[in-house]
Order: structure tokens, then sequence, then C-alpha cells
């Protein structure tokens, strides 16, 4: 039966080379990548420009896409919903006390 310090050992050093071959590994991805840049003259500006209406959001300076603005407020608490994703839990009671979704909309968003 192998010892706790015989296995932390291995462990140890099933680490080492897992972090050896991801360095290796990565140092390939980045050379063929350059590569394909030289062989096709294209530059990093290339490579990270976005494209299409689909990204059209996105901010020019650091990709993200630009905030949402609030659709629905809660009047007794402030809170807001975009409308997108999950709907908040004080929401979803309200609506389950036969409130309407209308109810919540804030006038300048509609």
């Amino acid at each position: 039966m192998t010892s706790l310090q015989e296995l932390l050992n291995q462990r140890a050093e099933l680490e080492r080379q897992i972090a050896e071959t991801q360095r290796q590994e990565r140092a390939e991805a980045i050379a063929t990548i350059r590569q394909l840049m030289a062989d096709h003259d294209l530059s990093i500006e290339d490579v990270t420009a976005t494209r299409g209406a689909s990204r059209s959001a996105a901010s020019a300076t650091d990709g993200r896409r630009a905030k949402v603005a609030a659709k629905y407020r809660n009047p007794a608490t402030g809170e807001s919903w975009t409308g997108r994703g999950l709907q908040p839990k004080w929401l979803k009671a309200a609506l389950a006390e036969g409130k309407q979704l209308a109810d919540f909309l804030i006038p300048d968003a509609a």
C-alpha cells in the first residue's frame, strides 16, 4: 500500500508535469498564431477588431457591452430590473399577488 507521503509526492510531480505541459502547449500555440499572422499579413488590430452589427453595442475601448437601462422599478424599494434575465424575487412576488408587469414599468423606459 502506498503511504500518504508517497501519494503527495506523486501529486506534486504530476502538478509539475501538468504545469510544464501547459507552458509548452501555450508556447506552441503562440508560435502557431504568430506564424499564421505573418503568413496572412495580420496585425493585432485585425485579430481583435469587433465585426458586424451583433457587436455594435460593444465599447470601443474595452470590448464590454453597454449597460442596459432599467425598464421596471419596485416603487416601494426602488429596486429595478432591465427586463432581461430571470425576474427578481420582488417582481415574482408582486405578480403572484395579482399585480401586472405593466404596473412596474418605468415611464421613460417604455
